[in-house]
């Protein structure tokens, strides 16, 4: 079959289930030896080719989908042989047909020596070598080496045909935090890609859902769901979906303008057969040009009384607080009133540092900015919460009016800990920046995104360049670490120069001399001057507290050119060391 020939006549290309878990359902195998089958028993992946064959698919896949992962781990000759034995069951399941074969690429692994495009390259290479030029680049869950791999397969062979599928979840994000659309449109403009879709994780109706309103560039559709979600019967993952519903929302799919459809996950040759049944009523389908992208029309303007200052050219100053560590809001709710009535700007409110459990910061921000009317900045971190927990938590907060958040990857948790607590870190801080920023596109009241600027970092040229991706992700402004160095200073002007977000500038009351020595050896990111920590010697509280006014109030005025507000760092509850500071401040 040419490919090309058969979609451009309206015709659907019909491509096979899901071959793991066909195999995994065989007694005595599992989904996790699918692969090594091709080698082990092929006769069990040929009769499976065979019977979606039966059923009316005229296109399969070859069983190699977990290749890339072998080669990212260097298990090179190893998914060298299964990727030749894997064509050979392919084609020699279509012996005698038109029926086309796919080479099935899966996703690679990211932050491996072996990047995603150079996985994807080697099989590529492999694949034609076996004389495949169909090939499948399938659920993947963000488009990193796709423009690579396929600018590369089209120099070697420019005939071939390039369907690249992602696997978007039901609220149209993948699992790395990535909207689903966004991916679709971006690689829907690649012009070596010829089709794009959406495989695995959803079911049918929730991929018809996803792809409203995504504009494909004019390339074909491509749409292979699961068989609905899967269920836990027994000791076994099963998959309760029927082929009736299933060929019923594909004809749906096919209306919509899906060109090639098949199914993943717990679709069997039954499902597969019914779509086929389903789909001879449904009319043919031509290309469709490219369609401009909608545009939405700009909303009223969302007040935001931390951005809009910013914005206005206006200093604000903001205050870190950290969350109690139990349920007496009290003194809490006192402190931050001493600070409202200080003119304070905004609140911002840690997120469990150093990992150790408090109050959280958002419902906190929710009850301050409710109850108090303060503006609120609460800290985010990565290392708590998987994707499905902090979407929830974000939406909560746009509910609440809560229009920024902080984002930091978050400390991790000390080794005696971790145990019984685990952390998650789905994201960084520049992957959950680019999250909120896709989410954003949702949301009637988005979110403005500040991020963490460690001017202490022993190689701050390479902070500078994270802080640059950050930017480059959707964070707006940078909330500093305390400037008490001259390195830190000058490394403030540098970023000042290069970076185009807003920055608040930290500072920090050191309240002793052992204050001094505690930050310097035992809290990441903070640098206190052998000549500041000197000053503190043999100084009573009262003494030390003064003086952490002045070079408190000395500092903020030093790095006044090179920032657009301050960010106040409460030490040890000290609420009217910090107020007399920003009286100082708000009085010059």
């Amino acid at each position: 079959m040419e490919i090309r020939e058969h979609l451009a006549s309206g015709l659907p290309l019909i491509l096979d289930g899901a071959m793991g878990t066909m195999f995994a359902a065989l007694p005595h195998q599992s989904e996790a030896a699918c692969e090594n089958a091709n080698l082990d028993c092929p006769e069990a992946i040929l009769s499976i080719h065979r019977a979606y064959l039966a059923a009316g698919s005229n296109a399969i896949q070859t069983n190699t989908f977990s290749i890339s992962a072998a080669i990212s781990q260097g298990r090179e000759e190893e998914a060298r042989r299964l990727v030749t034995a894997g064509c050979q069951l392919a084609k020699e399941a279509v012996s005698g047909t038109s029926t086309a074969v796919f080479a099935d690429i899966g996703p690679a692994p990211l932050g491996m020596p072996i990047s995603p495009a150079e996985a994807f390259i080697r099989q590529m290479d492999w694949f034609l070598q076996e004389g495949l030029t169909c090939f499948l680049l399938e659920t993947l869950s963000s488009d990193e080496g796709v423009k690579e791999a396929a600018q590369a397969l089209k120099q070697r062979c420019p005939e071939a045909f390039l369907l690249v599928s992602y696997a978007v979840r039901p609220e149209g994000f993948t699992r790395e935090g990535i909207s689903g659309k966004g991916l679709l449109e971006r690689t829907a403009a690649i012009p070596a890609v010829d089709a794009v879709g959406l495989n695995c994780v959803s079911g049918p109706h929730h991929m018809l859902a996803l792809l409203k309103g995504v504009n494909l560039n004019g390339k074909y559709l491509s749409v292979m769901p699961n068989a609905g979600y899967p269920t836990v019967v027994g000791r076994r993952t099963v998959y309760q979906g029927t082929p009736a519903y299933f060929s019923e929302r594909m004809a749906q799919l096919r209306t919509a303008g899906a060109s090639i459809l098949g199914g993943c996950c717990g679709t069997t040759p039954e499902h597969i057969a019914a779509t086929v049944q389903a789909l001879k009523h449904t009319p043919a389908l031509l290309p469709q040009p490219s369609q401009p992208a909608e545009t939405n029309e700009a909303s009223a303007h969302d007040p935001n009384a931390i951005w809009d200052k910013l914005e206005a050219g206006q200093r604000i100053i903001a205050v870190e607080l950290d969350p109690p560590t139990d349920d007496r809001i009290a003194p809490f709710l006192d402190d931050v009133q001493t600070l409202a009535d200080a003119q304070v700007d905004a609140i911002t409110i840690a997120d469990c540092p150093i990992a150790r459990p408090r109050a959280d910061s958002s419902l906190l921000a929710c009850k301050l900015k409710r109850e108090l009317g303060v503006a609120v900045l609460p800290h985010m971190t990565c290392r708590d919460r998987n994707l499905n927990a902090t979407k929830a938590l974000l939406l909560g907060l746009a509910m609440e009016g809560v229009r920024n958040v902080l984002i930091v990857t978050g400390d991790p948790v000390p080794t005696e800990e971790r145990a019984s607590v685990k952390s998650v870190f789905n994201f960084n801080s520049r992957k959950l920046a680019a999250y909120i920023t896709e989410l954003n596109q949702q949301l009637a009241h988005p979110f403005r995104i500040f991020a963490a600027l460690n001017l202490n970092a022993v190689n701050f040229r390479v902070q500078l360049e994270l802080a640059k991706e950050k930017e480059a992700c959707g964070v707006s402004g940078f909330l500093t670490q305390p400037v008490l160095s001259k390195e830190a200073l000058e490394n403030l002007k540098l970023a000042r120069a290069e970076l185009k977000g807003k920055i608040l500038g930290g500072v920090f009351p050191v309240v002793s001399y052992r204050n001094a020595c505690f930050l310097n050896n035992e809290i990441a990111g903070m640098r206190v001057s052998p000549a500041i920590a000197k000053r503190y010697e043999g100084l009573d509280r009262n003494e030390a507290e003064k003086l952490a006014a002045d070079i408190s109030v000395r500092i903020a005025r030093e790095i006044e050119p090179y920032t657009d507000g301050w960010y106040l760092m409460t030490p040890f509850r000290r609420v009217g060391l910090i107020r007399e500071i920003v009286r100082r401040l708000n009085a010059d």
